[in-house]
């Protein structure tokens, strides 16, 4: 992978958890492209949610750097099968909830994009 590919993709990521943090839709938007939907599992259903219905839950929920949480974001692994097309693993927390994120990246006119998100949690106390 390319130092400048690594670079623009970590840039990237860290605007996400950055948004992610402080509840900032403006910098989860710059992260994410438009078209990208949020993938889960929710009792064996797969739940597809499109980034705009998202961005309303972030913004109607206490964001958790205003809550005091701990944040504890990390990347796990960052994979580039060709010059448009990465995949990263990453973990991430919004206490009690602690995920793991598969974000898919395709790279545009504009730069490194998220395109979809698959993600599970774990509760802890």
């Amino acid at each position: 992978m390319p130092a400048s590919d690594i670079a623009a993709i970590e840039a990237v990521l860290q605007t996400y958890f950055d948004g992610l943090h402080e509840g900032d839709t403006a910098k989860l938007d710059a992260a994410f492209h438009p078209c990208a939907h949020l993938y889960s599992d929710k009792d064996g259903v797969v739940q597809d949610l499109p980034r705009e219905q998202w961005f309303e839950w972030v913004k109607s929920r206490p964001n958790p750097k205003a809550k005091g949480l701990a944040r504890e974001d990390r990347i796990l692994m960052l994979d580039q099968s060709g010059p448009e097309t990465a995949l990263a693993k990453v973990a991430c927390q919004i206490p009690p909830r602690y995920f793991t994120d598969y974000l898919v990246f395709l790279k545009t006119a504009e730069g490194w994009t998220i395109v979809s998100k698959v993600y599970r949690f774990d509760l802890r106390d």
